[in-house]
Order: C-alpha cells, then sequence, then structure tokens
C-alpha cells in the first residue's frame, strides 16, 4: 500500500478530477514528480467509478482505492446493503474479503467481521480504509482464507464468500466446483467452522447447476440493481433438508420489488387468456427465478402463452415488473404491420417469438425510442401477435 498518496495535495487533486477523462489527464505532466502518475492516475479513474457505485468511500477522505478493476468488480453499497439485510447474527467471516463493501454492511448487522484477503496489499488497503469509514468490528487478516479457518479455533455464526470466477487453467467459469475456492469440494469443512454459510455465485449461474453441485440450501436470493441481476446467493444452513425458497428482489431509486415462492411446490395451475386491458412484464431477478407459473397464480392473472412469460388482466395490479395498457393487439401480418407499424417509431421487445428485435426494426422499418412500446409475442393459440402498448409509470 503506497500511502504517499494521502498527502493532503494530491488527495484535492484526486478529488478536484475524479470526473475528468483519464486518456487527457494522461497527457499531462506529472504536478506531484515525487509520486508516480500512473498510481495518482489509477486513484482519479478508481474513485471516478466509485461515485455512483460506492457513494460512503467516494465522499470519505483519505480513502485508497485498489485497481480500478477491483472497483468494477466489488458490489455496489446498494447490493451490499441489501444482502447484510438477508442475515445476522454475532460473527461472520468472509473468506473472500475483496475490496470490503460487503463486510462494511455486514459490520453493521454483526458484532464482528473477520475479513480475509490473499492479496496482502489489498488487506492492508481495506484496514486503512475501515478506518476512514470508521469502522471498528472488521478485522482484516492477510492470507489464504483456507489456512486462516484451519488454523484458527474460533467457530462462526455465519461465513460468506464469493469465489472466484477466474481459474488459471480454464479462464472464466461459471460451475461452483470450477471456481477458486473450489466451494463444492469444501462445504463441509466450512460447516465444521459456521453453522451457516451464504455463497455469491456468477448471476449466469443456472440455478438447477447450482442445486445439483450444493446441499442443505433453504434460500436462494436473485438480487438485481435497476432491473439488471448482479448477485445471486445460496443461503445453506447445517443440516438442512426442507423446502428451498427462492425469493427475488429488484432494487430500484424508489422502491425494491420482491416476490417469493418454495421451488418445486405443487401449486394452482396457471391460467391462460388472450390480451386483456393491461399486460405485464416480470422484472429481471422473477425471469432469472423460472418462477413464471408462480406469477400468475400469486398475482391472479393471466398468462398469454406457456413459453411467453408475459401476463395480463382486465384491471391494473401493482405488479413487480413493467406494466402497461394494451392499445390495440394485430395480427403479425404483412398488411397489419404495414398499416400500423411500418415506418414508425417504437420500443421492441420480443418473448416467445420466432424473429430477434433487429431483424422487425429493420424488415419493418420501425425506429427505436418513442412512448409506443409493441411486444411481438405468441398468444395461447399459437398465434403470432404483436400488442401496441403504453407504459404505465
Amino acid at each position: 500500500m503506497n500511502t504517499s498518496i494521502l498527502s493532503k495535495s494530491i488527495q484535492d487533486f484526486i478529488t478536484l478530477n475524479s470526473s475528468e477523462s483519464i486518456t487527457k489527464l494522461a497527457l499531462q505532466k506529472n504536478p506531484f514528480p515525487e509520486v508516480e502518475w500512473i498510481l495518482i492516475l489509477n486513484q482519479i479513474e478508481a474513485k471516478g467509478k466509485a461515485k455512483d457505485k460506492l457513494p460512503a468511500w467516494f465522499a470519505a477522505e483519505n480513502i485508497i482505492y485498489p485497481s480500478k478493476v477491483s472497483v468494477e468488480q466489488t458490489s455496489s453499497e446498494k447490493t451490499a446493503a441489501y444482502k447484510a439485510s438477508l442475515i445476522e447474527g454475532k460473527s461472520l467471516i468472509d473468506l473472500t474479503g475483496g475490496f470490503g463493501v460487503d463486510d462494511y454492511y455486514f459490520s453493521k448487522k454483526f458484532e464482528t467481521v473477520s475479513h480475509c484477503e490473499i492479496n496482502e496489499d489489498l488487506s492492508a488497503i481495506v484496514k486503512h480504509n475501515f478506518e476512514q469509514l470508521g469502522v471498528k468490528n472488521c478485522f482484516c487478516y492477510a492470507g489464504d482464507s483456507l489456512n486462516i479457518l484451519k488454523e484458527s479455533k474460533s467457530k462462526w455464526d455465519w461465513i460468506y464468500i464469493d469465489p472466484s470466477r477466474r481459474n488459471d487453467a480454464k479462464g472464466k467459469v461459471f460451475m461452483l466446483k470450477d471456481c477458486l475456492p473450489n466451494v463444492p469440494e469444501l462445504l463441509d469443512f466450512y460447516l465444521e467452522k459456521a453453522d451457516s454459510v451464504l455463497i455469491k455465485t456468477a448471476p449466469l449461474l443456472d440455478i438447477t447447476a447450482g442445486l445439483s453441485e450444493l446441499n442443505f440450501v433453504k434460500n436462494i436470493h436473485i438480487i438485481a440493481l435497476e432491473n439488471e441481476v448482479k448477485e445471486l446467493l445460496f443461503e445453506i444452513h447445517k443440516n438442512y433438508s426442507g423446502e428451498i425458497t427462492i425469493k427475488t428482489a429488484n432494487i430500484l431509486k424508489e422502491k425494491t420489488e420482491t416476490f417469493e415462492f418454495v421451488l418445486g411446490s405443487e401449486t394452482e395451475f396457471p391460467s391462460y387468456n388472450l390480451p386483456q386491458k393491461y399486460l405485464y412484464e416480470p422484472n429481471s431477478a422473477i425471469m432469472k427465478s423460472g418462477g413464471f407459473d408462480e406469477v400468475s397464480t400469486a398475482f391472479k392473472i393471466h398468462k398469454l402463452h406457456k413459453h411467453s412469460h408475459l401476463y395480463t388482466s382486465e384491471t391494473l395490479i401493482d405488479f413487480p415488473g413493467r406494466s402497461f395498457e394494451v392499445e390495440k393487439v394485430i395480427s403479425y401480418n404483412k398488411n397489419e404491420m404495414k398499416n400500423e407499424l411500418q415506418n414508425q417509431q417504437a420500443n421492441v421487445t420480443t418473448r416467445n417469438f420466432p424473429e430477434t428485435v433487429e431483424n422487425i426494426r429493420k424488415k419493418w422499418k420501425i425506429k427505436n425510442g418513442g412512448n409506443m412500446y409493441c411486444f411481438f409475442t405468441t398468444d395461447k393459440n399459437d398465434n403470432k401477435i404483436v400488442l401496441i402498448c403504453r407504459k404505465i409509470t
């Protein structure tokens, strides 16, 4: 950890230039020749990336940032805060601490948090930053977390782990057994050290594949931020053997949309209908969950088709996703398209439809944008249709 960048003049310069173009700054002469210019530029770029993602770090004085890649890969404060709301206890150990954003929020829910980080320099940076942020119950340990666990006689309430999706031999990987550390292989050992384990996985990991690798899963959390899935969490409790609940959350500026259901439970069969007055598109967390029939039965709304994952109702409901008023439904054929949509401006979405958005736009010369929303889909009678809608805000 290079503390030379903590001088007031350099810190003021970093703050002043945090929104400036790094490319342009790199062409300037270094105003602080006693410190490497590349080091200062890295701090400027990383701080700029932290402005919206990590506002507490951005606002604090004398924060040291690691590489911009570490800032890009770390949890956002919003997802970290939501994650910390899911669990609680006296003690937690984070086996893959990274930049420490998750632990900052875990420290608000636990009496003590142990931050393990194999990169000694990053561990020192996190320890320094926690002091600047006023975190007093988080303790940093540099080294291989597996060795730290083996050498410790302590037991924790929770283990948190975010295994690396990069494997030296295989490159970028998604199966848990290919990540580092190998959680499926080490799970029994982890459960000797804590009764509960929270595992963060790649958002692209197939839920069924994850379940095939893990035992004792109680809850699966799918967290989206502004309708983009960011985190998939497997919550494990020692010797648990009951039903598995999938819990989804879509964190928006003004609210958080939540929906949950029991995986594989016997529910009512979903109802199907032709498009009614209102149309609903689930948020990305629900789409990731696969709970499409459960959405229909929980909200008492109709599916358009088994594979369309769009819903409809005659009266408007509060729905976790986008809601639209259906203004017109047309058949997908040459005459209807020419009369209604050719050369128009519209937002185009396809669901269970044989053509791509790009092909549709090109074929019918539809410009992107505007207030019209068109859903190209298949109805319950297997007819290809287009729903012309107005978005409800």
